[in-house]
């Protein structure tokens, strides 16, 4: 008996071929998907690292100083070695919750006295603490992503007055 010595038929060929055509759409999917996701990790990683940077600075700079030095508004970049990220620093007075109606509302009520220790507290921490905002944007192409960080700074000097005595 002879045998033949015979190659692959186009068939084989063609089923190996589609075979491995789908191990490389998977390996290229899967290659794809990690680098998307590094390339998002490095974006976020770069933002933390900017707002906590510009954050330290910021407290530096107006550390020790009355919060009204610190501006309402303010914004700058991060120089040429980030020249996609930029910075705003937004600052508003911190508004306290009025508590008097709380303790009104409560069984018996509350007194002339307590309600005007509360209202005075009130307004002290309205002039001692500020409420800072810092946002780093991200330009990608025609888009701009804001991430942003808040923070509050208190004037430790604030004298408080209690139903007519003087503190500090």
């Amino acid at each position: 008996m002879e045998t033949r010595k015979r190659g692959f038929t186009l068939l084989e060929v063609l089923i190996a071929m589609s075979i491995l055509t789908m191990v490389i759409i998977a390996v290229s999917s899967t290659w794809s998907g990690n680098f998307n996701r590094m390339r998002k990790i490095n974006l976020a990683n770069n933002v933390a690292t900017l707002l906590e940077r510009k954050m330290v600075e910021l407290e530096a700079q107006y550390k020790n100083q009355p919060i009204s030095q610190i501006p309402e508004e303010e914004t700058g970049d991060f120089g040429t070695d980030h020249p996609q990220y930029s910075w705003k620093l937004e600052s508003q007075k911190f508004e306290m919750p009025d508590l008097t109606a709380t303790l009104t509302s409560r069984e018996g009520g509350a007194d002339e006295m307590l309600i005007n220790m509360i209202k005075q507290i009130n307004e002290f921490v309205s002039k001692s603490v500020k409420e800072v905002t810092l946002s780093v944007i991200v330009t990608t192409g025609k888009r701009n992503v804001s991430y942003k960080i808040t923070t509050y700074f208190v004037d430790w000097e604030q004298q408080i007055s209690l139903l007519g005595s003087e503190s500090h």
